[in-house]
């Protein structure tokens, strides 16, 4: 045997021997509803009969914690690491559950089936939630219970969620002193007087993991994995800093950054990526690992593990070492690398958890100490074919180089543009586009189709592709440009598109290259 059965790592069990499977990625928010955005109820559910029917054993999708305007609706700066994103909660099961009335679900004006306009998806969709609330009278045990398994982190999001709504949005650190800086007498004075408020912040949250757990039971029924995303950094305007503040962060006394997160010029920017997240305080005496980052990680990945049955952990290489840029620099370019935590962090999350169902985003400058941290984990990494094709016969990303199963292929990820988009732009450029017809043994035609063939055919133990590849759409239709503010994460796939001919083709050939569930 080869790859994750020879390995002793953290990661050994994530694949099994055997293990062959087909994915699509594709987020909740781009799922078609009436309802503007994407939703975890029937649209979600009918997605799943989809995969189940197109032979796809696995659905992979982005962050699911709340998104705000200011950090550019972008699922990997949620205001909080553990809650659910409110706007997935579907209105269709709050009438099924006689919490709202069909009429007062319809909107009053028809959302884009294309885009998603986060403004009016938001606002209309907590004005539906505060209806559902008013309805919410009377005991509550399902609810009671949910608040007190949930107590560690809910009571503190629950809080942050009702500041920001009283000071419109702003910033904790723009939070008048006594808040900003969690003094104990303003946190118990906010907390009696947003009581109201605190608790529909919890009904929100106790509906998403409601819908969630039944989201992920009906998978299970269907046959198809779960395969979820983990953000490596928080925002800075988020509960997680808030609430713990210089004991986790690198964090200067008026509570600002230090030093911000970033990654330094690569295939995506020549300036770098200038992230801006605070970053870790890995130790608190420069000998050991800070206990306290410790004990709020197991909780993040114990999380990851429960909410899906995979879970991608971004920016792998953080945990080997940062790119640290100075706070108020204007590129991430003046930046530098700092140490992570290593092996010694993973050791102690086995040692805490056990398995971790974990595949690890290994992409960008990956250097001897990424690859040797990644190798003693046992953890899968990513191969993007879009990166195969610089003219390196040795090239990692292309398949005849993959030295075992234990990976997960892409044609491309939310970061890329689509397979065709990338196929017909500069990037690719005509020379790339010989190589690429060359490799794939195709006149370029259907390039999106063989790529997913090339994908399919490999020995990697996972191979996914996004819904706009298997559909063949173009730049238009990208999730994500890194770099930019603005824009992003509001593709939406149009209801009708997925029909039984679509089905057909997947799954015939899932199952060409070994791949449907089961087998």
């Amino acid at each position: 045997m080869t790859g994750a059965e020879e390995k002793n790592g953290v990661g050994a069990a994530v694949f099994p021997p055997g293990f062959r499977r087909a994915g699509i990625l594709i987020h909740v928010s781009s799922l078609p509803s009436p309802y503007g955005i994407g939703r975890i109820g029937r649209p979600a559910r009918e997605f799943v009969d989809f995969l189940a029917a197109a032979g796809i054993g696995c659905w992979q999708f982005l962050p699911l914690g709340p998104v705000e305007e200011g950090h550019g609706f972008s699922p990997y700066t949620s205001i909080s690491s553990l809650a659910g994103n409110p706007l997935f909660i579907d209105p269709d099961c709050l009438v099924e559950e006689g919490l709202l009335g069909r009429r007062s679900i319809v909107p009053a004006s028809v959302f884009s089936p294309y885009s998603v306009d986060y403004a009016a998806v938001s606002a209309w969709n907590d004005a539906i939630l505060r209806d559902a609330y008013r309805g919410f009278s009377g005991p509550q045990p399902e609810f009671d219970a949910f608040c007190r398994r949930q107590a560690d982190w809910l009571d503190d999001f629950c809080l942050f969620a009702a500041l920001k709504k009283k000071f419109h949005g702003l910033p904790w650190y723009r939070w008048p002193g006594g808040l900003a800086h969690r003094d104990s007498a303003a946190v118990c004075a906010a907390r009696d007087e947003l009581r109201g408020e605190v608790r529909f912040q919890a009904f929100c949250q106790f509906l998403f993991f409601r819908q969630w757990e039944r989201l992920r039971a009906h998978a299970a029924e269907r046959g198809v994995l779960l395969f979820g995303d983990m953000p490596f950094y928080v925002a800075l305007d988020s509960v997680d800093v808030w609430r713990g503040g210089r004991e986790l962060f690198l964090l200067a006394p008026d509570g600002r950054p230090a030093v911000v997160a970033g990654v330094p010029p690569d295939y995506f920017s020549a300036t770098g990526q200038l992230w801006g997240n605070p970053v870790y305080r890995w130790s608190v005496d420069g000998k050991g690992l800070n206990p306290v980052l410790l004990g709020w990680w197991e909780k993040r990945l114990a999380t990851g593990a429960c909410m899906a049955d995979l879970c991608r952990i971004d920016h792998f290489r953080g945990f080997a070492a940062s790119w640290q840029v100075p706070a108020g620099a204007e590129t991430a370019a003046a930046g530098q690398w700092r140490p992570g935590p290593g092996a010694a962090f993973f050791r102690e999350m086995m040692d805490r958890l056990g398995r971790l169902p974990f595949v690890a985003e290994d992409l960008g400058q990956i250097t001897p100490d990424v690859r040797d941290l990644l190798d003693g984990t046992g953890l899968p990494g990513m191969k993007v074919l879009q990166f195969a094709f610089d003219f390196d016969p040795a090239n990692p990303h292309l398949p005849h180089n993959y030295q075992d199963r234990n990976c997960v292929v892409y044609t491309g990820t939310h970061d890329n543009d689509t397979t065709v988009g990338w196929f017909l732009s500069s990037r690719c450029g005509e020379e790339g586009r010989r190589l690429v017809r060359r490799y794939c043994n195709s006149n370029g035609e259907r390039i999106h189709e063989d790529m997913i063939r090339l994908a399919f055919g490999s020995v990697a133990a996972l191979a996914v592709a996004p819904m706009q590849d298997f559909l063949g759409y173009g730049s238009d239709c990208r999730m994500n440009v890194p770099g930019t503010a603005r824009g992003n994460w509001r593709w939406r796939l149009v209801d009708g598109i997925l029909d039984e001919d679509a089905a057909a083709w997947i799954r015939e050939t899932a199952g060409f290259y070994n791949r449907l569930p089961g087998r």
